[in-house]
């Protein structure tokens, strides 16, 4: 009698505890593995769009965002100034549709090369949203369709030379990232590749565009070449020194880089080497070929560039990734630079 008294009490205890605001013991259990699952599933159970946002921006790779966005820009200027051609409403949308079909591009690009080097950023970029797990792999496939057909809808919707630029920019980077052809594997290829789209295809097909659009006429000017042949120059630099401060996830999966092949010392001193010519080359072309730019400025800043490039050069520790990594970004801070210095110069131009 007394034990079934005691069974009785049981429940009623327990309901006690809960009106008492003590959950019992089935709710905790419930709630701590509600828990664990939306700290694993945060953008699918919870999802919070400044989150979201957050995290699309890390997947598109902030630095060629801006690079891809500055070039768009510079060419339009340099489009501008070398054809006599006055801002208006018109072709400053034609600009807003590059650079859109750009960004939708460059997006594709780098969120293709993530999906297929998920094992390896997690040696080596661990806080890349695939990485680390902000986006799940369906996502990150979702972003890369979206942002490749966009692009190719608003570049075949522009002109023909903005859609071949989108095009050819696409299948080389699929080239790059994707198995079995994937040339990111071979040093050589790897830079062919960046290089041939940062230096060559966007420049030349982004004027060829503006040109056609703006004044119906697709040709190339000393200032395009110019450009052009620094960009490619340039782009091998950052092509070679890039894999620098990731060289223990491509030594784990076999990627051969030049890092591996050289050593972090000898890249180091050639991506710098490179980079030299390139800023000499610009003080040359400045004084002796593009005399119709404001030479002065143009040359000045170039000197001012050089030199920011070599101090900065003799603070690195190669053997600290934090430091070769901040490096790589102050070599894309000078990529940057010269499309502004360039379209500036042109703009100033006084003959």
């Amino acid at each position: 009698m007394k034990l079934t008294s005691l069974n009785s009490l049981i429940p009623r205890r327990e309901a006690r505890k809960a009106v008492a605001g003590v959950p019992p013991v089935e709710a905790i259990e419930q709630e701590a593995i509600a828990k664990a699952y939306r700290s694993a599933y945060p953008l699918e159970q919870s999802p919070n769009p400044k989150k979201w946002v957050k995290s699309l921006g890390k997947f598109s790779r902030p630095h060629t965002i801006i690079g891809t966005s500055l070039s768009v820009l510079a060419l339009y200027l340099i489009s501008l100034a070398t054809t006599d051609t006055n801002l208006n409403l018109v072709n400053l949308e034609q600009m807003m549709a590059v650079w859109f079909a750009c960004l939708g591009g460059n997006i594709y690009i780098v969120g293709l090369n993530q999906l297929y080097d998920l094992e390896i950023d997690r040696v080596n970029k661990p806080e890349l949203p695939l990485a680390s797990g902000e986006f799940t792999v369906g996502q990150g496939k979702l972003i890369i369709v979206v942002a490749g057909c966009l692009s190719i809808v608003i570049a075949g919707l522009s002109g023909i030379w903005l859609f071949a630029t989108i095009i050819i920019s696409l299948i080389i980077g699929t080239a790059y990232s994707v198995p079995p052809i994937r040339l990111k594997r071979f040093p050589f290829w790897a830079a062919f590749c960046i290089l041939t789209v940062r230096g060559v295809v966007v420049n030349i097909g982004l004027f060829l565009h503006y040109g056609d659009q703006l004044n119906g006429r697709d040709v190339l000017n000393p200032y395009v070449w110019t450009l052009t042949l620094f960009i490619l120059l340039f782009t091998v630099a950052i092509a070679i020194f890039k894999d620098v401060p990731d060289i223990e996830g491509d030594k784990q999966y076999k990627i051969k880089t030049f890092t591996l092949v050289m050593g972090k010392p000898a890249v180091f001193n050639l991506s710098r080497g490179v980079i030299t010519v390139c800023y000499f080359g610009m003080i040359a072309a400045g004084l002796f070929w593009l005399t119709a730019l404001n030479v002065s400025f143009f040359v000045t800043s170039h000197l001012i560039l050089l030199g920011l490039l070599w101090w900065r050069s003799l603070d690195v520790d190669l053997e600290q990734k934090s430091a070769i990594a901040d490096f790589y970004q102050f070599i894309w801070k000078l990529f940057f630079a010269e499309y502004l210095l360039f379209s500036l110069a042109c703009l100033m131009s006084v003959g």
